[in-house]
């Protein structure tokens, strides 16, 4: 008998219809979160929502709005792991496309800090890949999740121009290190396409194991890497084996 209802279910159902509900119940019973989480930025503890496409489980902090590459990479700059002999208080420090959750902090911070973006509200309304700057003016430049929507080797040559002598970057990516060489296609420029190809629609590549390779192109150095690990994965919602990746000049 119920075998028999389920079989007339099916054909009274369209798929589409129940597809839908299917998806709908996984939803509801799988997206909740693991486990209560702690921010390093705002220091909230609790609960945290989920967010991307696809959804990723304890990633936003529900009250300053972090995901997991702005607290690794907070913890990284306040733990001294990227720091170490800069002057904060005179040096200066670039921050490309700077993330409302950390320009706060950073600017209380550094006492010569300025933001620079080329279609937000930013200090210093600047083209990555061409900028008009001064060579070896700054100190310190982040640049989190920026290179992957750029041409990496004319922003990471404009880099090594603008940056000291011992000046350094500070960068994260999305990467794949499973992968031996960055995914790119230059025949993909819509939209949707990026979304499928490169996980954001406004990527352009998908990084590998390679990105160090592709960044020193431009007269970098990559000086070592800030890995999430650990308990720090646990305590604050961090995606296993991120990294922050540090650079000098050559």
């Amino acid at each position: 008998m119920h075998a028999s209802v389920k079989s007339i279910g099916k054909r009274l159902i369209p798929l589409r219809v129940r597809v839908w509900v299917a998806n709908y119940l996984a939803r509801r019973l799988t997206l909740k979160p693991i486990a209560p989480r702690q921010c390093p930025i705002c220091d909230f503890q609790g609960w945290f929502d989920r967010f991307g496409r696809p959804p990723r489980l304890d990633a936003l902090c529900p009250r300053c709005g972090s995901l997991e590459r702005h607290r690794l990479l907070f913890l990284a700059m306040t733990r001294g792991a990227v720091t170490e002999g800069i002057d904060e208080a005179t040096d200066p420090v670039l921050h490309f496309a700077a993330e409302p959750q950390l320009e706060r902090i950073f600017r209380a911070r550094f006492g010569n800090y300025k933001t620079a973006d080329l279609f937000e509200k930013a200090d210093l309304k600047i083209n990555m890949e061409d900028m008009d700057l001064p060579d070896g003016k700054f100190r310190l430049i982040i640049a989190n999740h920026v290179l992957e929507h750029v041409d990496d080797f004319k922003a990471s040559s404009e880099i090594a121009r603008i940056l000291s002598d011992d000046g350094i970057l500070v960068a994260m990516v999305p990467i794949v290190e499973g992968w031996e060489t960055s995914y790119e296609n230059p025949e993909i420029t819509d939209e949707t396409g990026r979304w499928l190809h490169f996980g954001q629609g406004d990527h352009v590549r998908y990084y590998g194991r390679d990105f160090s390779s592709r960044i020193e192109r431009g007269g970098l150095k990559l000086k070592h890497e800030i890995t999430a690990e650990g308990k720090d994965v646990v305590t604050y919602g961090l995606v296993r084996g991120e990294k922050v990746f540090v650079f000098g000049k050559k």
